[in-house]
């Protein structure tokens, strides 16, 4: 599958390392997600396509290069608040929309309770953003919503994922480009990740 990308850089392992362990506390863990984050996001702007525009340097008129097409950057609540500002530091002018999903605890299925998005997010590169791809359900669910409005070209960007989460989100949409820092192990009986990190919203937000 050549749209899975593990982005194993060292500087991400070290700092996923940081965030794994029980014993790291809350200021620790949000600012360590949020710099994984930043350095995603340089690895996943690499092929983003540019157009010319003319300036004026203090020396010439020259043909230089910008980005061709906006960018937004939609987190599935609530986790995925903590990835936004690690993205904004690399891409500044990024907008950001809100994706709501609550999964039943029972059943494990999403369900939508909030939605909100930039009015030119059709035509813009969207990064769906949630730290963690369990079952995959809601992210399969938030990239239905963003296709319902139009979205074309959507990457997934998380930090942790199961082998299960990557094979359905990429059986239910294989044209999305699904970003990870770290294929892990399986999915437990209570569908979490193995080893994983955790509940990634409590650790970010000190709720538990």
């Amino acid at each position: 599958m050549n749209n899975i990308h593990v982005l194993n850089h060292p500087l991400i392992e070290h700092k996923l390392t940081n965030i794994r362990n029980k014993d790291t506390k809350t200021k620790d863990f949000y600012e360590n997600v949020q710099e994984i984050a930043s350095l995603m996001a340089f690895e996943i702007s690499r092929d983003f396509p540019l157009r010319d525009v003319e300036i004026e340097t203090p020396i010439c008129k020259t043909v230089a290069h910008e980005l061709a097409s906006d960018v937004v950057i939609v987190p599935i609540l609530r986790a995925g608040l903590g990835m936004v500002d690690g993205i904004r530091q690399i891409i500044p002018s990024a907008k950001v929309g809100f994706i709501g999903l609550y999964r039943d605890e029972e059943t494990l299925e999403p369900h939508e309770y909030y939605a909100k998005f930039p009015e030119n997010i059709a035509t813009s590169i969207v990064l769906l953003v949630d730290p963690m791809l369990a079952t995959g359900g809601s992210a399969i669910a938030a990239v239905d919503m963003l296709k319902k409005r139009g979205v074309s070209d959507i990457r997934y960007v998380g930090l942790v994922s199961s082998p299960e989460g990557i094979d359905a989100l990429h059986q239910a949409h294989p044209d999305v480009e699904i970003y990870t820092a770290a294929k892990d192990e399986k999915l437990n009986e209570h569908g979490y990740i193995v080893p994983g990190l955790g509940d990634c919203g409590d650790r970010l937000f000190g709720t538990k």
